[in-house]
């Protein structure tokens, strides 16, 4: 009987802890979430690639012709719509339309970016991993 009560306070120290992390984790989605676009509505692509997961950017870098297309166009508009979806604990998708118009014949359309981000709890950081948005398709 005596152990009743330290054990309803350790799970209950253990479900706050567990509450804290969740709620830190949150907050630190909704800052790299803000942060990257924020760098796509400034049509910094360059800056944006540092957001994608280093092993991922790293097996698959950006190419002297994927940099020359982005600089081809300006971002005009960045919509999140309703926000990341959480697939699990530590991955979420996110579906973005992203207004581009080009720099030469200020056509303007608009891409569907569905975007991944794994949360690497080791770091505490929020990585993409789907990559940049192919702005080569409609």
């Amino acid at each position: 009987m005596r152990h009743t009560p330290s054990l309803a306070i350790m799970l209950s120290v253990l479900l706050l802890t567990a509450g804290c992390a969740t709620q830190k984790r949150s907050d630190t989605l909704t800052t790299t979430l803000n942060a990257y676009a924020s760098t796509m509505r400034w049509g910094d692509f360059q800056s944006a690639a540092q957001f994608i997961d280093p092993k991922i950017r790293a097996a698959h870098p950006l190419s002297k012709l994927d940099l020359a297309r982005y600089k081809q166009v300006r971002v005009s508009e960045y919509d999140s719509g309703a926000g990341p979806v959480p697939v699990d604990e530590n991955d979420v998708q996110q579906t973005v339309h992203i207004s581009l118009i080009n720099i030469h014949t200020q056509v303007e359309r608009t891409v569907v970016d569905h975007q991944s981000w794994h949360y690497d709890a080791k770091n505490q950081h929020w990585w993409l991993t789907s990559g940049l948005p192919d702005i080569t398709r409609d």
